[in-house]
């Protein structure tokens, strides 16, 4: 049996290690067109701030796909795949027999069509090598400007502020981090950020990018101008679909995929920041994970599911702890309990749905923020605890 996966992130380095795993004794080839064996794109931040090497962010060496008998092509772009004979083409020319086949070819950075977005100078950050081209560019530059106030690029701009650059962000919603955060919540981090020196422009939407051949400034829609010589795009992800759109696969949000992790072409999986599954995307590193487990076992001739996943971040944001899942509950439509503490940059909130904890912000308190992401992962019941709750004693989750 031959395996082939597209990708080497997290999606396809899980479904080869489950595909090993089960015992099966067939050729694994993990095809990838970047440089880099399995690498930790979440910590690629901590690499823009000098405090990790390029080592350090390597998950898997290459005695790993030795000792698991998986043979990792680097820089071999896939140009398109052969349903009928089974055969995925490289871009050289080489033709690779497969059996059953996993696109995890993952996401792409959005980049809107702002006029001057192809000037020297402008980034987007998803790759090793994305971050190594924003580090040496940013040597040379002085004022950096965000276009997004997601969670990449606030730390992305907070990796180049602890090196001396002031940084602008320019967000097209009212708020940072809409997805994690709520009104409320999102003005205690706004706070906190620019007493570190960061510059919001909310509720604003980029016109131009200025300069001759490279960025001098971010022209606004309400006539602002904005100086700066260095600009990344963090505009959100959308899915690598390239192949999957030669093979005829017809894309909604992503890929649609069932519960095993197969598309409609009978042989041929899918997993990662590329799919949709009954109906959401997640873009998440946990999901991914778990759909490539799924993925690779079913290959090998497992039967396991996948039920979904909690959309959930556990992270930090400039170096503040951050925990959020499930309905945030921006709208205020369910009850809440929330606690707040503006001078000591505290935000907390439960969401409640009859005897159910359904969505949670834990700003600055991490560790309440995984006991409550764990009670709405298992729908537990808190009729006899709710009093506790709001006198916000933890413990008894």
């Amino acid at each position: 049996m031959k395996y082939i996966i597209i990708g080497n992130g997290v999606a396809g380095t899980a479904a080869a290690l489950n595909i090993r795993k089960t015992g099966v004794s067939g050729d694994i080839t993990i095809l990838t067109d970047e440089s880099y064996p399995f690498y930790s794109r979440i910590r690629l931040i901590e690499y823009l701030a000098d405090e990790i090497d390029e080592k350090k962010l390597t998950i898997y060496k290459d005695i790993w796909y030795e000792q698991n008998r998986i043979r990792l092509l680097l820089k071999s772009p896939v140009d398109s795949i052969d349903r009928d004979a089974k055969e995925v083409v490289i871009a050289s020319g080489q033709r690779l027999k497969y059996d059953r086949l996993l696109l995890a070819t993952g996401g792409i950075s959005f980049v809107p069509p702002i006029p001057g977005f192809d000037k020297k100078g402008v980034f987007t950050l998803r790759t090793l090598k994305d971050a190594i081209d924003i580090k040496e560019y940013a040597k040379n530059a002085r004022k950096v400007l965000l276009i997004g106030g997601g969670v990449l690029g606030l730390e992305a701009g907070n990796s180049l502020r602890k090196s001396g650059h002031p940084v602008s962000v320019v967000e097209f919603s009212t708020r940072l981090l809409p997805r994690q955060m709520d009104p409320e919540g999102a003005e205690i981090l706004k706070a906190q950020m620019e007493d570190m020196g960061f510059t919001f422009y909310l509720d604003s939407k980029s016109k131009e990018i200025a300069g001759m051949d490279k960025v001098e400034a971010l022209l606004l829609e309400d006539g602002r101008e904005i100086k700066c010589d260095m600009i990344i795009i963090s505009a959100g992800i959308r899915p690598n679909a390239r192949i999957a759109e030669k093979l005829g696969l017809k894309l909604n949000k992503g890929l649609p995929v069932n519960d095993r992790m197969e598309t409609e072409i009978s042989g041929i999986y899918a997993a990662g920041d590329l799919i949709e599954h009954r109906g959401f995307f997640y873009g998440i590193w946990p999901a991914s994970a778990k759909q490539g487990e799924v993925a690779g076992i079913n290959m090998a001739g497992g039967d396991t599911v996948y039920n979904g996943t909690i959309p959930s971040n556990v992270l930090k944001i400039a170096g503040v702890d951050l925990a959020a899942a499930g309905d945030i509950d921006a709208e205020g439509r369910f009850e809440s309990i929330v606690k707040r503490d503006k001078e000591k940059y505290i935000y907390k909130k439960l969401v409640i749905n009859g005897n159910r904890i359904i969505g949670c912000i834990f700003y600055g308190d991490p560790e309440g923020g995984k006991k409550a992401i764990k009670a709405i992962d298992k729908k537990r019941d808190i009729g006899n605890i709710e009093s506790q709750l709001r006198q916000w004693n933890l413990e008894a989750l």
